[in-house]
């Protein structure tokens, strides 16, 4: 609870074994982390496309090689340029030119996209225009050779796909996860499909595309001929799903020899093997707060009395039921992101009504000015540690997650709301120091609740649905990490308020913007 002013004692640098091991470890995967990733990029020469318009483009090439066929990288939605790094740098490093961009509304793009996003001629159609300009901008450098091929994971192999079937440019086509209802027996000109193997649902869809050349033809097997461009294939990539497989060493290599044979190269050298040091530096980055934790100075004031079990579960479960319900008819779109408005509106009714009930009961109380001040401090050092050096890992190994000017209303008003619905869940849950079936009730409300408003209003909110998987990873991650920092402090609200800034900073900068016309 949001305590009144009482003595404090300093804990700083008092860590019990545990925690100096925890921290001596979690820095060692970091720097061990950040050694690995960096050698990937060693060597390789990163740099803008220029001529792309309004749309960031990069190439990834070896310094002072001769012209070379181009390999332009589309990634997913929601995603970025870095998020295909893995399959960026291995080509470049093979002796490919491979640019990459952000598609419009996603990473740095300023542009928001737009069009019908029901309909397959609308959004699908500008977003073909625009990786028409890159392939433009890319074959007019002086390291492009005059052959282009494109590789697409997800959203963009979708676009990829539908590109090179109108584009008589591209040699050949690499789809990651991809779904789509343009490909014929013959275009586009040599097609691999890579599934993840646990991608169940995607899997009929290169069955079936594979068998429009080949009824016959099984997974792994290669139909046609690559030099005269009526090459097929599809495979599954082993032990990945829809994101694992974009830095999935199988999917990487089966590319690389796609395109050798479509070029008659031959190339070789080692696969970009990110993603489990991706993993293990986010991991170190977020166990690193359990002994940071205890740095911070704790309040002497004796644990407030829990909120009974039926107060509790009313302040738990009512706004789960109320909100999306009271939210239904309301319909905004002051800014360019999908779902935005309604987000926000969601997460600050939410922690309105929660909060209104914790004061009515008596479980709210605002502190005096200097515990404020502690309090304000600790949800600095918080949201400071997600933006700054969690994101700071994202932003240069994962997907962009630095703002350009126009995100930064969008983060202020997500703000607006994820701040009272953080500080609702840290008090709700006592820092962490509630029994664990309460942390699991009210985050498992919340994610209900949205449920509830899709069901409600499934055309307009359907890309809640995507938001989901990422709120709850967030209280995987962030929530258990508010916990430790609750319960070393004994300042649950710090945490919450910090907490919440950073989750609207997440949400505002990946989403992405969409403007209908």
């Amino acid at each position: 609870m949001i305590q009144a002013d009482a003595p404090h004692h300093r804990l700083a640098w008092r860590l019990t074994p545990a925690r100096w091991a925890v921290a001596i470890l979690s820095v060692l995967a970091i720097v061990l982390s950040v050694w690995q990733l960096e050698s990937e990029r060693a060597g390789i020469l990163i740099e803008p496309v220029p001529g792309t318009g309004s749309t960031p483009a990069t190439v990834y090439r070896l310094p002072d090689s001769g012209p070379a066929p181009v390999v332009i990288v589309s990634h997913g939605f929601a995603g970025s340029r870095p998020l295909m790094q893995a399959s960026s740098l291995t080509l470049a490093r093979a002796g490919y030119a491979v640019v990459a961009f952000d598609y419009e509304g996603h990473g740095r793009n300023p542009v928001p996209m737009s069009g019908d996003l029901d309909s397959p001629e609308g959004t699908a159609l500008l977003l073909m225009a625009e990786t028409g300009r890159v392939i433009d901008a890319a074959l007019a450098q002086s390291w492009a050779d005059g052959r282009v091929a494109i590789l697409g994971h997800s959203m963009g192999s979708y676009i990829a796909i539908r590109q090179a079937v109108v584009d008589d440019r591209l040699a050949a086509t690499v789809g990651v996860s991809m779904s789509n209802d343009s490909i014929t027996p013959s275009a586009p000109r040599n097609l691999l499909m890579i599934q993840g193997a646990w991608e169940g649902r995607l899997i009929p869809d290169a069955r079936a595309a594979l068998a429009l050349a080949d009824p016959d033809a099984e997974f792994g097997d290669t139909v046609g001929d690559p030099a005269l461009g009526t090459a097929r294939r599809a495979v599954l990539a082993p032990n990945v799903e829809h994101v694992g497989v974009i830095w999935s060493p199988a999917m990487i290599e089966e590319t690389r020899a796609w395109l050798d044979a479509t070029f008659g190269r031959q190339s070789d050298g080692p696969v970009a093997r990110m993603g489990g040091w991706i993993a293990l530096l986010l991991t170190g980055i977020v166990a690193l707060a359990w002994p940071l934790a205890r740095l911070r100075e704790k309040t002497n004031e004796p644990r407030p009395e829990p909120l009974s079990r039926n107060r509790f579960l009313v302040v738990a479960l009512l706004p789960a039921l109320v909100v999306p319900l009271a939210l239904s008819p309301v319909e905004t779109q002051l800014f360019p992101v999908l779902v935005a408005e309604y987000l926000a509106l969601h997460f600050a009714a939410y922690g309105a009504l929660a909060l209104a009930l914790l004061w009515w009961w008596g479980e709210l109380r605002w502190p005096g000015r200097a515990e404020a001040g502690r309090i304000l401090m600790l949800a600095g050092l918080v949201a400071f540690y997600g933006i700054c050096v969690f994101g700071l890992a994202m932003d240069r190994y994962v997907t962009s997650f630095y703002p350009i000017p126009i995100r930064l209303a969008i983060i202020a008003a997500m703000a607006l709301g994820t701040v009272p619905y953080m500080l609702s869940d840290a008090l709700m849950v006592e820092g962490g120091r509630a029994p664990l079936w309460r942390s699991l009730t009210a985050r498992g409300a919340f994610l209900i609740s949205l449920g509830i408003a899709t069901a409600l209003d499934f055309e307009r909110l359907f890309f809640l649905l995507v938001i989901l998987p990422v709120v709850l990873l967030f209280f995987l991650l962030f929530g258990m990490m508010g916990g430790w920092i609750g319960r070393a402090t004994a300042r649950p609200a710090g945490a919450g308020i910090g907490l919440g800034l950073f989750l609207a900073w997440a949400l505002g900068v990946t989403f992405p913007m969409f403007q209908a016309v």
